[in-house]
């Protein structure tokens, strides 16, 4: 008797072992899953959030086509648009958007400095683009051309305004991921993040496509 309880101890003991093994393995399973399903939730919420740009733009666009004609008397689009300082301003834009897409190369390469430094410089050309975003609406209202001069001025500084501000959001957004990206590295969160900024931010050079041809270029015409 005591030879036989002293073989089936060590059964007993691998076989609680092998339950705990399963039970820790299950639990870092359903761990992962969540921490998937978490992660999936944030980007369809991205996904959302674009959408609802799309029809916040749309309407803004869909004014100022009505109103662009109503001038009351003021100065009009021909007399106010400087076109070479918009064409600086949708370059440096455009570049921005291939410099962010740089950043993107530099982390699928695991290249936590050049993600950093591709995103910074993103964040300096975006800066220089609001700059004179700034500069020329300062210019138009030392000149009497305020948002409550006509229809047609409000629905461009509304339009126009709207789109610095959403470039503005994505300036702050990209440094608070640069610091999140100097403190952790690359991580499927900070990954997750990169892709989104950087679809945000070619979001917004196609909305200034449409804001430089529908606004400047054909109100210059």
């Amino acid at each position: 008797m005591l030879t036989r309880k002293f073989k089936t101890r060590p059964f007993m003991a691998a076989h609680t072992d092998t339950a705990h093994g399963s039970h820790a393995g299950g639990g870092h399973g359903h761990d992962e899953h969540h921490e998937h399903e978490h992660e999936s939730m944030k980007t369809f919420g991205f996904w959302l959030f674009l959408m609802t740009d799309c029809i916040l733009f749309a309407t803004l666009f869909a004014t100022y086509i009505v109103l662009k004609g109503n001038t009351n008397g003021g100065p009009t689009a021909h007399e106010l648009f400087e076109m070479p300082g918009i064409i600086a301003s949708t370059f440096i834009l455009l570049t921005s958007s291939f410099t962010s897409g740089l950043a993107v190369l530099a982390m699928h390469k695991k290249n936590v400095k050049g993600l950093i430094m591709w995103l910074g410089v993103t964040v300096l050309l975006g800066a220089s683009f609001v700059a004179l975003e700034v500069t020329e609406f300062i210019k138009m209202v030392h000149e009497g051309a305020t948002i409550s001069t006509s229809a047609f001025l409000s629905g461009f500084f509304t339009l126009v305004g709207t789109h610095g501000l959403h470039v503005s959001l994505g300036l702050f957004w990209m440094i608070g991921l640069m610091i999140q990206l100097s403190r952790r590295g690359i991580t499927p969160v900070t990954q997750r993040k990169v892709n989104v900024i950087s679809l945000y931010w070619h979001f917004l050079d196609v909305v200034w496509i449409f804001v430089f041809t529908i606004v400047y270029m054909m109100g210059v015409m």
